[in-house]
């Protein structure tokens, strides 16, 4: 789960496993998979951040090697 704080200023907890996609145009809008959309203040890069480090929380991030690497 993410926080992440509409433009009204109200706090929400996204389930990041949902996320579809996100786009800055220029205010974030955060697509879901059940088809629901939020627009946040939070960038889109501090989303895919705290995306990135619920997925490491859940042990779904930092498993595997990256593509490549085993060659090295």
């Amino acid at each position: 789960m993410i926080h992440v704080t509409t433009l009204r200023g109200e706090e929400l907890v996204l389930n990041a496993l949902f996320i579809e996609t996100v786009k800055a145009e220029p205010d974030t809008i955060i697509h879901l998979y059940n088809g629901k959309t939020y627009i946040v203040s939070e960038t889109k890069q501090q989303i895919i951040d705290r995306t990135t480090a619920f997925y490491a929380s859940i042990g779904l991030v930092g498993t595997i090697g990256i593509r490549g690497e085993e060659d090295e």
